[in-house]
């Protein structure tokens, strides 16, 4: 059958006379947990025969899906209601700001419904009523890989919702609940589809991924004709099967996580490691009441290398913690210095409403929050530089993020088996010819900034 052919099946396929589908605005706010809802809300909204409008302006409705952890974050979020309210009129409210609506009904009474995160069947409620839908066969087809809201070559993975930690500065146990983890074989089949489809690069994620299965008592579960258990190492090692990246994020460093590594020497798994460490000052960990606040974190560093010389390492930290001294904050500076950490985010401590780090100790005057988290980014420019400055006069794997054409040599942009997509750093790349985003290329690295690399593709 010819293309045209197809085209006049599809066509035919509609009623005449029928009215078009509905269209859906959305936004979707907050961290790649977020994002990973808002895929699967996106995807049973297309299975319904839904489109996706570009501009709220002449959408049948707008679905904002927020974030709620920050003070920062609430008030976007906030801004995003007002805006599709504005442009639209018709809002639905979900995710993690939703789990307290009376911070929104308060400000926005015309909201048609608010729901909590991972309320995928109050959502569709919500829209069905505003908008029923209008459903034709043979035309609202879905992928088996649902939609992504990420480029075709790389897709968030999401092994667990909740978290049963309760970190005094974090809000989100109460937001999005305890841990609950999915089967294995339900984790690996869907990463399954997604290899299918094209993509070269799983990203692991849950609120506190090494807790994973702690839950479900690391029950087992069949994929590929055996089973497998709910533990973070099998499903590290079942994932490194599928013959594509795989990187781990938000990894709390329990003593568990020790035996991943040796797998990311054997190749199996990205020799790459996002661990929130947020601290190191032991005073500050106390009041934070951070889970594994008592491991030698230094000498675990210092093993993972010995194991893996090239992992590389990835964390985030709260400067101007409430009670936080100036003997606190050189603590943690002298601690980044002998850590070594390819990779730093700093924040500045925000008082989240509900949150009892609010109440242990006197806060850090503002003034004094920002002249840290320059300090701290100051001093870890300058190692992130340091650690970048080894790749120099090697050759690296890339995966190509964005294209381009420069005469006489293309030019593009990608990553390193060392780099996360938005939020790491970038390999500059010149090459001989054109290349495709999602293609992998080896690249030889000729010189390094605080924060990317630049090279020449030399294998394709």
């Amino acid at each position: 059958m010819s293309p045209m052919a197809n085209i006049d099946l599809v066509a035919q396929s509609i009623p005449a006379g029928a009215e078009p589908a509905r269209k859906i605005g959305f936004v979707s706010l907050g961290c790649p947990k977020a994002l990973v809802d808002s895929e699967r809300i996106i995807t049973r909204l297309r299975a319904e025969g839904y489109e996706l409008a570009r501009k709220h302006d002449g959408a049948d409705l707008v679905i904002v899906n927020t974030c709620g952890f920050l003070d920062s974050a609430q008030a976007e979020s906030l801004q995003a209601i007002a805006t599709a309210l504005r442009d639209n009129g018709k809002v639905i409210v979900t995710g993690c700001l939703g789990a307290e609506p009376e911070k929104i009904t308060s400000q926005f009474p015309n909201v048609l419904a608010v729901t909590g995160p991972q309320r995928y069947e109050d959502v569709l409620d919500a829209v069905h009523r505003a908008a029923p839908p209008r459903h034709y066969p043979f035309v609202d087809l879905v992928p088996p890989e649902g939609i992504k809201l990420t480029p075709r070559h790389y897709a968030y993975l999401k092994i667990s919702e909740g978290c049963n930690n309760r970190c005094s500065f974090c809000i989100i146990p109460r937001l999005r609940g305890g841990l609950k983890s999915r089967p294995a074989g339900d984790v690996l089949c869907e990463a399954e589809r997604l290899v299918a489809a094209g993509v070269k690069e799983l990203l692991v994620i849950s609120q506190d991924t090494s807790a994973y299965g702690l839950d479900i008592k690391y029950a087992t579960s069949r994929w590929k004709q055996r089973d497998v258990a709910a533990r973070f190492l099998d499903l590290a090692a079942a994932l490194g099967e599928l013959g594509v990246w795989v990187r781990l994020h938000y990894v709390y460093p329990y003593p568990h996580v020790d035996a991943v590594v040796p797998l990311m020497a054997q190749g199996k798994v990205l020799p790459y490691l996002d661990v929130p460490f947020q601290h190191a000052a032991p005073t500050v960990l106390k009041r934070m009441r951070r889970p594994a606040a008592q491991e030698k974190t230094l000498d675990r560093i210092r093993a993972w290398r010995g194991i893996c010389p090239d992992i590389t390492l990835r964390s985030s930290f709260i400067v101007g913690f409430p009670g936080e001294t100036e003997s606190d904050f050189g603590f943690l500076l002298d601690w980044l210095e002998e850590a070594g950490l390819d990779r730093v985010g700093c924040f500045r401590y925000e008082p989240v409403k509900g949150a009892a780090a609010n109440d242990l100790a006197e806060a850090v005057p503002d003034e004094v929050k920002e002249e840290r988290w320059r300090r701290l980014m100051q001093r870890q420019q300058a190692i992130s530089a340091r650690r970048l400055r080894r790749h120099v006069g090697t050759r690296r794997q890339v995966i190509i993020d964005e294209v381009g054409s420069r005469a006489p040599d293309a030019w593009a942009k990608g990553r390193t088996k060392g780099d996360a997509p938005e939020i790491d750093g970038t390999v500059h790349v010149t090459s001989r010819r054109p290349l495709r985003i999602g293609e992998l290329a080896t690249v030889k690295i000729e010189r390094a900034d605080a924060y990317d690399l630049y090279g020449t593709v030399v294998g394709y």
